[in-house]
């Protein structure tokens, strides 16, 4: 059973990757606001993947990707943000994020980007 925590500051989007998930039988392991909930809530539950929006109020994604894996460096994240700049995008990358993916999404390319990571978790 894969486990995903959802991190986005905006409800609807964050119902709008539950609803993808769920319907391809991933379990949410839970949601989180802003990034230092993100980084309680991996630390509580240690999901197998996590999505990450970059801006963020009280810590933004960037800051919440170093934390959760100064905790755990195998951490699976997948940023997810309307902030696509490419400076975002390759200062994600080089923290260590798994992939950048800009809103709006494919949910293709999510799907796509999640077996992946399942791929090697097995």
């Amino acid at each position: 059973m894969v486990k995903i925590l959802i991190v986005d500051d905006s409800e609807f989007f964050r119902e709008t990757l539950r609803d993808i998930f769920e319907s391809e039988g991933y379990t949410i392991a839970g949601e989180a606001q802003d990034g230092a909930e993100a980084v309680e809530k991996y630390k509580e539950l240690r999901p197998d993947i996590t999505t990450l929006d970059v801006t963020m109020p009280v810590m933004d994604g960037i800051e919440a990707l170093k934390k959760i894996l100064e905790f755990d460096l195998d951490a699976k994240v997948i940023m997810v943000s309307s902030s696509a700049q490419s400076g975002k995008v390759s200062q994600a990358l080089i923290v260590g994020a798994y992939e950048f993916l800009p809103k709006p999404f494919d949910k293709d390319r999510l799907l796509e980007v999640v077996a992946d990571i399942v791929s090697g978790l097995s």
